[in-house]
């Protein structure tokens, strides 16, 4: 029964494959790929469900999109956050998150990422590396103060939405 299950999702991505060499996702996911966490697929996924990044005036307001801001309890002059808001996209979501766990480890760029970075442009392989820098610091600095991890993930995504979003709008 898993044997089925796998194939078909093999199946699935191979379908999906031809997309991510075409127009016009062909640029945005090999941009988003360059990102650790973020595959060839996760980056096709981006790509399909933002489709125009500039509608987005700031990377907040992508992060809204994506359901990754806190939410708020105010009364008078009190001003709480609390959980996530969740209320934005579901399947950006689910492919951010679980692509910040990769930041728990210390940055480096691997077989991997490098061969998906050849041939891109160097300034999208230094926001890449930046980004790299910043979140596996990040992670480790709030993992030292969080015992929750997925909270710590969550944190991380958001910042990593932020990322991807300054990229894709990058003259």
């Amino acid at each position: 029964m898993l044997e089925v299950r796998d194939a078909q999702l093999d199946a699935v991505e191979a379908d999906l494959a031809v997309w991510q060499d075409r127009a016009p996702f062909a640029d945005q996911v090999a941009r988003l790929a360059a990102y650790r966490g973020v595959t060839r697929l996760g980056g096709l996924t981006l790509a399909s469900e933002v489709g125009d990044w500039r509608r987005f005036a700031r990377a907040s307001a992508f992060m809204g999109f994506c359901g990754l801001v806190p939410s708020e309890y105010s009364s008078g002059q009190v001003t709480r956050h609390g959980h996530i808001t969740r209320a934005g996209n579901t399947q950006l979501r689910t492919q951010l998150v679980p692509s910040a766990w990769a930041y728990q480890h210390r940055p480096s760029v691997g077989t991997t990422i490098a061969a998906r970075q050849q041939g891109l442009d160097p300034q999208v392989v230094t926001r890449a590396w930046a980004a790299q820098l910043r979140l596996c610091g990040r992670f480790r600095c709030l993992a030292a103060r969080k015992t929750a991890k997925t909270v710590v993930a969550t944190a991380i995504a958001r910042e990593l939405a932020g990322f991807l979003w300054a990229e894709m709008t990058a003259a």
